[in-house]
């Protein structure tokens, strides 16, 4: 974190003299550096990588070279938070209307728009270029497909005119998965695309939960999330029948990389605790109840991806 804040300091330094600009803006540097990381909201990215590791694992059939997770996790850092933050300059309208998003760093004034596409892009190419040099090209490829694809469908197209935004675009998050097993394999398999289809299954009920804590804020913004639309009933059923779903597809994953018995009992269970709470969703339509099923949604997918490691390194003799 700390080379990544000199980074930031050496880039803000270079813009302001590119720019002409003579004096500091405002905000101090401290300030626009915790703003360019705020950018790239890395606690999302860091949920994203945590599924990266696990099908490194099961590619390699053991645990990887340590150097090939490190750089791909530091590609896929960049990459994920390129995309948040071009999202977050495109949302830059409507975020001052939102209370979960009228602090950040573009509504405050301590990043301009300028500033703030600029550092995107240039850790977008970064992405792209050390993917390329340290891992592959496929890898690199994907990383970068993922952005736009979050970026042109998800923010510019999906998020504003249709209810099915979050599920078309869940398809952007699912990507660590293949960008980890090419890292390893430099090609694709049908394991990394079960485990895409689950992250893609997995991110309606996720957010939608969230959606439903915030719906005024939503509604506010002008954003169709499907618990504005349609309302919390009809969202909890959508979410029952997304949660089976990730169930089902977690258990094919088991035949299909080989896993073991940790991870089919691993996969039952947390399965069942997952669909659990998306009925009580159903049932009680409350804030108290999405924000149960979201808060569990996180962990799901961690422990999930946790046991998948576990049962590869233990199978595999680690």
């Amino acid at each position: 974190m700390k080379l990544f804040e000199v980074w930031c300091c050496l880039y803000l330094r270079s813009s302001l003299t590119h720019v002409g600009v003579t004096s500091l803006p405002k905000a101090s540097i401290g300030e626009k550096v915790k703003g360019f990381i705020t950018l790239m909201k890395l606690r999302v990215v860091e949920l994203l990588l945590v599924t990266t590791v696990p099908t490194m694992i099961v590619a390699d059939e053991g645990l990887p070279s340590i150097l090939l997770i490190l750089a791909t996790l530091l590609g896929g850092t960049l990459s994920a938070g390129g995309a948040n933050a071009i999202n977050m300059y495109i949302d830059r309208d409507i975020d001052p209307l939102m209370e979960r998003t009228k602090n950040r760093p573009l509504v405050t004034g301590v990043l301009s728009p300028r500033e703030a596409l600029t550092f995107a892009i240039s850790i977008e190419a970064l992405a792209f270029l050390w993917l390329w040099l340290t891992v592959n090209l496929l890898s690199a490829f994907l990383a970068v497909g993922a952005c736009l694809f979050y970026v042109f469908i998800y923010s510019l197209w999906l998020k504003r005119t249709s209810t099915s935004n979050i599920v078309i675009g869940g398809a952007a998050g699912a990507a660590p998965v293949l960008i980890g097993w090419t890292a390893v394999e430099n090609s694709l398999d049908w394991p990394p695309f079960i485990l895409f289809a689950l992250i893609f299954l997995w991110t309606p009920p996720h957010f939608w939960a969230l959606a439903i804590r915030y719906r005024k804020d939503y509604h506010s913004a002008k954003i169709p999330m499907l618990p504005v639309i349609a309302g919390p009933e009809f969202t909890g059923t959508k979410m029952v029948l997304y949660s089976l779903e990730v169930w089902a597809t977690s258990i094919i994953f088991a035949p299909v990389a080989g896993m073991g018995a940790i991870y089919l009992c691993g996969a039952l269970i947390l399965g069942a605790v997952f669909v659990y709470l998306s009925l009580q969703v159903r049932r009680h339509k409350t804030e108290q109840s999405a924000m149960r099923l979201f808060g569990f949604s996180i962990t799901y997918l961690t422990l999930l991806f946790l046991i998948i490691a576990i049962d590869e390194l233990v199978r595999s003799g680690f």
